[in-house]
């Protein structure tokens, strides 16, 4: 595929389930180069193998849920201000009402039992900023006066004073004309999205003061919700779990913030037993490296563990609950997969689904289990489970893979090497066509606690495209291979890491005469950005080097990070030999290399300034550089960025490689 292709890739989101099983509901998101956004509509599918069909016309419509009996949805999409608020369609289609105006937007939501009413997450704007004195502009706002140890956030900015808050509001009625399409296509850009009108409901504030919270539930005549406090001094990932009164007769606490959980997500199953995604945040309350999310059930304020946080990983971006009776299912990620996994109240554990998939949302009814899953062919499908048996096969109802896959996919050959201390390293290649021999690109993911997989990814299939073989790892400090795997590398960065992933690079080339090794790159992002600097300054084998968003300087991560209060605390140590030890900018007069520098503009996870010092300091040294900078993108710009960008993300660094590495 080439770059341009990203439009091709259709991922599906978490998707519902009518309470009788006869139905499915789900959105897709692709990115659009015209309109330059990700766009994506509701899709309703008949069980167990209809034809799914476009239900809205809207451009961004996302994160639909059924109502208690099956009539309607509700969903997020823009309003006229380009904030997110939840809509109402009836279940057969039909123009969409507006149910809420919350002036930033609202990020969560969940039904009410009954049906007549939601609660949602928004975040609440302090007086006189972000727009909300009209004529007010960003530049002539008061100053902020910051008390706590963090104040902002990737992807968002200050947070302080816009927290995060629980309302209730009523559910509208809903039109009950049908909008049926059958799913050939995503809504082109000449469309129109379909008609909406707002109801004039008044939402009521059921929480207040300075923390935020996220994630709703209903638990009878209460709303459960997770509350995060910012800290006056030191940074603290605990999380308490409230329950406040619909009424707005008060709250109590569920689960306190001396249970020592850091929860990511709560549900109520249909018995009322209350279950949350939760991880031990240790003695010190910043323990967040592979940090064990396990399933937990509430009994009497106090949370039992029900999965192994050793061995089962549920902390993969998205991991939610559904609940099959009084069975969990729950996403574990593992070695490169994301299975779906069935737990009793007893902590027995079963898979539901497996096999060379990506797990990425699920709902249950009726006997019937539908996922959204990603795979090597197709960035989103949705898949029917009958049965659940273990490993079970699924069956495929939409071919929204079928674009992607026309434009030419290289399915990668799954290898594990043994290292040079005899650990296995696992990973993946990726090659043209052909006998070759290739260029080789060495490819590092981020987190470090995350892990490449099995899914068509775009970052692969482009380098493929232009001629050169790729491979990617999943070195000790990733997920999905154990806890241990994970932690090993805590205040050793730069050690086992490092030699894993050149270990892994020496294997497949000497396990293929397709790979020419004595033509290879290094490129990787975030973390990866890191590692790539740390090998550049420790071996020189590499004909250029790509560094994106990377984690380069720990010395000044402190203080400029919105992760910075604990992220190098924990994974480096805070003495300035440890942190020196672990540095690739105490080492980059060792590098040579010729390197790219790619960051964005508002990149707050991995501030700016780690880029632009390790820029200055290779042209200061005489090292071949070059800097790029996109404006107006964070940290996210490879997954979420705007589309044109990503393509020029693409652009460049095709560019660089057919300078330092050509493929012909």
């Amino acid at each position: 595929m080439r770059a341009d292709d990203i439009e091709k890739l259709i991922s599906v989101g978490r998707p519902d389930i009518a309470p009788d099983g006869t139905f499915a509901v789900f959105a897709t998101s692709r990115p659009d180069l015209a309109a330059n956004k990700a766009v994506g509509q509701l899709w309703r599918v008949d069980l167990p193998a209809g034809t799914p069909r476009r239900l809205t016309r809207g451009t961004a419509d996302s994160g639909p849920r059924l109502s208690p009996d099956g009539a309607r949805i509700a969903f997020l999409r823009a309003d006229a201000k380009s904030k997110p608020q939840i809509f109402v369609v009836d279940a057969g289609g039909g123009e969409p009402v507006q149910a809420t105006d919350a002036a930033a937007g609202v990020s969560q939501f969940a039904w009410s039992p009954d049906g007549r009413s939601f609660a949602f997450v928004a975040r609440v704007p302090e007086r006189g900023r972000y727009g909300t004195v009209e004529g007010l502009d960003a530049s002539a706002e008061a100053p902020r006066h910051i008390t706590s140890v963090r104040w902002h956030a990737n992807g968002l900015g200050y947070i302080a004073d816009r927290p995060a808050h629980v309302f209730v509001i009523a559910a509208p009625e809903t039109d009950s004309e049908p909008f049926y399409e059958p799913a050939a296509r995503v809504l082109g850009d000449d469309e129109k999205p379909d008609s909406k009108r707002l109801v004039a409901a008044e939402a009521t504030q059921l929480t207040h003061g300075d923390a935020s919270h996220s994630d709703v539930a209903f638990l009878g005549d209460e709303v459960l919700t997770i509350r995060d406090v910012l800290e006056p001094d030191k940074r603290d990932l605990r999380t308490a779990l409230v329950a406040v009164a619909v009424d707005g007769s008060g709250e109590r606490e569920v689960v306190s913030r001396d249970a020592g959980l850091s929860i990511g997500d709560v549900d109520v199953a249909p018995d009322g037993a209350v279950v949350i995604l939760a991880s031990d945040a240790g003695p010190g309350f910043t323990d967040f490296i592979a940090p064990g999310v396990a399933l937990h059930i509430v009994e009497n304020g106090v949370p039992r563990r029900l999965t192994d946080a050793e061995t089962i990983d549920l902390g993969e971006v998205g991991s939610h609950v559904s609940f099959d009776g009084d069975d969990v299912l729950v996403q574990d990620r593992t070695r490169g997969r994301v299975r779906l996994l069935r737990v009793t109240r007893a902590g027995d554990v079963s898979q539901v689904l497996g096999g060379d998939v990506e797990v990425v949302g699920h709902a249950t009814a009726h006997g019937r289990i539908v996922a959204a899953v990603a795979t090597p062919e197709s960035f989103g499908e949705l898949v029917l489970v009958e049965g659940g048996a273990d490993g079970g096969a699924a069956t495929t109802l939409t071919a929204f893979g079928a674009g992607a896959a026309a434009s030419g996919i290289s399915v990668p050959r799954e290898l594990t090497v043994d290292g040079r201390d005899g650990y296995p390293v696992h990973g993946w290649v990726a090659k043209p066509e052909g006998e070759g021999p290739f260029p080789v690109i060495l490819q590092i993911h981020g987190g470090p606690y995350a892990s490449y997989g099995v899914h068509l990814f775009d970052e692969t299939q482009v380098l493929v495209d232009a001629g050169y073989a790729v491979v990617y790892s999943n070195p000790r400090g990733s997920a999905g291979y154990g806890r241990e795997h994970g932690r090993v590398i805590r205040q050793a960065m730069g050690t086992v890491d490092f030699h894993d992933v050149i270990d892994f690079l020496e294997g497949a080339i000497a396990a293929d005469p397709a790979l020419d090794g004595s033509r290879v790159g290094i490129q990787g992002g975030s973390y990866g950005g890191y590692l790539t600097a740390w090998v550049i300054a420790h071996d020189h084998r590499f004909a250029g080097a790509i560094v994106e968003r990377g984690f380069l300087d720990p010395a000044t991560f402190q203080g400029t990070s919105d992760i910075g209060s604990f992220f190098g605390d924990e994974y480096v140590g805070i003495s300035a030999e440890d942190i020196a030890r672990q540095s690739p900018m105490a080492v980059v007069g060792n590098v040579t290399t010729p390197t790219f520098v790619v960051h964005s503009e508002l990149d707050f996870r991995c501030p700016l300034e780690q880029a632009t010092r390790y820029y200055s300091a290779l042209k200061r040294q005489g090292t071949p550089a070059e800097l790029l900078i996109f404006p107006g993108e964070n940290h996210e710009l490879t997954r979420g960025g705007q589309p044109r960008h990503r393509v020029e993300r693409f652009d460049a660094i095709l560019d660089w490689w057919d300078r330092y590495l050509p493929a012909t």
